[in-house]
């Protein structure tokens, strides 16, 4: 395998743990629960931005892309929701 195939791998597999890191704020707000110090403003353009990832994913078509984002995505969407429950 070529660096560019090991880069893009170890590329796609980061891109699914960072999809995952809003789960960490999850447990912290269901902990706490509140989401008084979450900005959900912040998370919004991170939303819109994901799924700006994916459409570009899917016109090119790149599975890496797509999957990452989507995972992003939807953890995202999930961080809103406890988020939107917890407020004060």
């Amino acid at each position: 395998m070529s660096i560019s195939s090991y880069l893009a791998i170890s590329a796609a597999s980061w891109g699914l743990v960072m999809a995952a890191a809003p789960l960490l704020q999850i447990r912290t707000m269901v902990r706490r629960r509140s989401s008084a110090d979450v900005s959900v403003g912040y998370l919004s353009v991170l939303l819109v931005g994901f799924l700006l990832w994916v459409a570009y994913g899917i016109s090119l078509p790149n599975f890496a892309l797509i999957v990452s984002n989507t995972a992003a995505f939807v953890a995202n969407v999930a961080t809103i929701a406890v988020a939107m429950r917890f407020r004060p």
